[in-house]
């Protein structure tokens, strides 16, 4: 009996462990239809290259203004941000409340769960 309970956690464990996985590759599935509805005609995932705005290949935990070779605001060289989860999520929802004087123009995601799904997304791109 005693066996047989635990092959059976162990089997919702892996069962969870699973889910969660599909979970994630769903949420960035859905972060990279946002990335190209929102981001793309301004950013590229080529580190090679940039656009109008930076490459955002390697974003997640980067400090703010540190890609070589592209002109950024002196709002934003003075902004002192490091892109984590919480100011990618400001950034996001109102980039120039989070950096006032920012040459970046978007139309703002207020949808939390878009936001995770671009983050999601955004933290594949290593």
């Amino acid at each position: 009996m005693k066996t047989m309970l635990l092959s059976s956690l162990a089997l919702c464990g892996a069962l969870a462990a699973s889910f969660a996985a599909a979970d994630e590759r769903g949420m960035e599935a859905a972060g990279l239809q946002l990335f190209k509805h929102h981001c793309t005609a301004c950013h590229s995932l080529d580190t090679s290259e940039n656009a109008f705005g930076p490459s955002l290949v390697g974003v997640v935990g980067r400090p703010a203004a540190s890609v070589p070779r592209f002109a950024y605001s002196q709002a934003m060289q003075a902004s002192g941000l490091t892109w984590d989860e919480d100011n990618l999520r400001k950034w996001i929802t109102d980039n120039e409340a989070l950096v006032p004087g920012t040459r970046m123009r978007h139309v703002a995601i207020t949808d939390p769960a878009e936001q995770d799904y671009l983050i999601s997304f955004l933290r594949t791109l290593k």
